[in-house]
């Protein structure tokens, strides 16, 4: 009887000890749908966390780790060493002298969809959605996109007067959507953020009664005659959100304004030709913000593709009153393998003042992406990382990713124009799966906070095939991101003039992020 006892209270223990290791647990709980990889799975239970980073300390290094083989965001440490470099080793020296642009932050989109999804789990399950994203066990999250009425990822289309002819906006309101969605969740981020969250307002189509196409999307303009019209209604919507205590860091001219020029555009879409957008910046926008209450509110040109660099900036800039009113550039990442980042390069020399965010990214848009969420998929996190880092080495201030959250069919999306996210919600399971690129976006918005400056990361010894970035930051501290592509394991020396060197050996197809004082 006293054994049966013993064994029965052994069980017991293991049973609370497991339990409670699974409901604390600060690790990835894997789940592999057969896609190159895995995603995390985050439900009422348990979901993996990142945690604040430790206080640093003078000569000593946490780093930062994800693979494909299964790390996420996995913490280790250790001590730089005098005279601790191996010439079989990659050599990746920090140079503190060289220093380049300052970060404004990381982030994503509070879209109708993301709201939709987010809202379909539970209560305590969409605070660990947020806390993810947003909070210090998260990834901390400082900036969100917000979608100027309705988008692709709407369920249907809108904007905030659709009454043909109200030149004086007297219909004008805020949708459902708004007070259902955006503004619950952006408040609910609000919260759980320790930092500022800087809020982006963009539009992806004025109403129909002020274009020329009479239609949300297509081959479309603004008809000249309602130019400060839809001036007076960006102003609007700043003041509606700010009379709901949310107040706009910056907006941007429209979404992909090349969208409403080419005839087979399928979603929400304005176009402009840049001499069009440089008038109305000109004599409508850029005064109409400068004499409102929303006068220090960022505006940033183009908010579209690379390929539209820098000859579409150039263009708008060369009007001396537009350019004036202009605080900083929008890219998007759709198209970055037909362009050579050079294009930002020229566009930072031609334009040194003005800073350059990218203000869009998702995969699984393109035509041939049949399947548009690949779930696990370690090789659309590459992706990601791979893109933010040619980015930030290229003068980019920022990266902003596309929809917070999506379903399992990458929508919903009234124009069908499904893709992936770093999120994917389950509804029916009230559940949601961290994907690799919420980790690749992680190790860079966790560690680089707004302020930082790049500075030189020089990659030298052996293979080349390495890429990185380095930064200092506020704190005056130092934060390094390493990509290693390929099928092998790479031995790394890294090495800092003031400390000496670090030895490390990184897993293939991983990520690594190094923070040191």
């Amino acid at each position: 009887m006293v054994i049966r006892c013993l064994r029965i209270c052994i069980l017991l223990l293991l049973f609370c000890n497991v339990h409670s290791s699974v409901k604390g647990s600060d690790s990835c709980v894997h789940k592999d749908y057969g896609n190159g990889g895995t995603v995390c799975v985050c439900n009422s239970q348990f979901c993996d966390e990142v945690g604040p980073i430790p206080p640093l300390e003078s000569a000593k290094y946490i780093l930062y780790s994800s693979s494909k083989i299964g790390d996420r965001l996995t913490r280790t440490g250790g001590e730089f060493n005098r005279n601790n470099y191996s010439r079989n080793r990659i050599r990746i020296a920090v140079d503190r002298k060289c220093a380049y642009q300052t970060i404004l932050g990381f982030g994503g989109a509070f879209t109708d969809s993301a709201g939709i999804n987010i809202m379909s789990l539970s209560d305590s399950v969409q605070n660990l959605l947020i806390r993810s994203y947003f909070s210090q066990d998260g990834i901390e999250y400082g900036m969100g996109r917000v979608p100027i009425g309705g988008s692709d990822f709407s369920t249907h289309t809108y904007t905030y007067d659709d009454v043909a002819g109200d030149v004086m906006l007297s219909h004008f309101n805020l949708s459902e959507e708004d007070f259902n969605y955006k503004i619950p969740l952006i408040k609910m981020a609000m919260r759980m953020s320790q930092k500022e969250i800087k809020l982006i307002g963009t539009a992806w189509t004025a109403p129909p009664w002020m274009k020329t196409n009479n239609d949300f999307s297509g081959f479309g303009f603004l008809k000249y005659e309602f130019f400060q019209v839809w001036a007076d209604y960006m102003i609007r919507f700043l003041n509606e959100y700010k009379e709901n205590g949310l107040k706009f860091w910056g907006i941007t001219t429209g979404n992909e304004p090349i969208n409403g020029i080419i005839p087979i555009n399928r979603f929400n879409s304005m176009g402009w030709t840049p001499r069009d957008q440089r008038e109305w910046i000109s004599k409508n926008l850029g005064p109409s913000m400068a004499a409102s209450q929303h006068n220090n509110t960022k505006l940033i040109l183009l908010d579209d593709q690379r390929f539209m660099l820098p000859w579409w900036v150039n263009i708008v800039m060369s009007d001396a009153n537009a350019e004036r009113y202009i605080d900083g550039i929008g890219v998007h990442w759709y198209w970055d393998n037909l362009v050579p980042a050079s294009a930002l390069d020229a566009t930072h020399y031609a334009h040194p003042k003005k800073f350059i965010l990218a203000t869009e990214a998702s995969i699984g848009d393109k035509p041939w992406d049949f399947q548009k969420v690949l779930l696990g998929s370690w090789s659309r996190g590459e992706q990601y990382m791979k893109d933010i880092v040619e980015d930030l080495q290229h003068w980019v201030v920022g990266w902003i990713d596309w929809n917070l959250a999506l379903n399992p069919r990458g929508g919903p999306n009234w124009a069908k124009n499904y893709v992936d996210s770093p999120i994917i919600v389950n509804a029916t399971g009230d559940e949601f799966y961290k994907q690799p690129m919420f980790y690749a976006i992680g190790h860079f918005s966790k560690f680089i906070p707004e302020g930082s400056v790049r500075i030189g990361l020089n990659i030298t010894e052996g293979e080349h095939y390495l890429n990185g970035v380095a930064f200092q930051r506020p704190d005056g501290g130092i934060t390094v991101v390493i990509y290693n592509p390929k099928d092998s394991s790479a031995a790394v020396s890294i090495t800092d003039d003031r400390y000496g060197d670090v030895n490390l050996e990184f897993q293939p197809r991983s990520f690594h992020t190094l923070v040191y004082m």
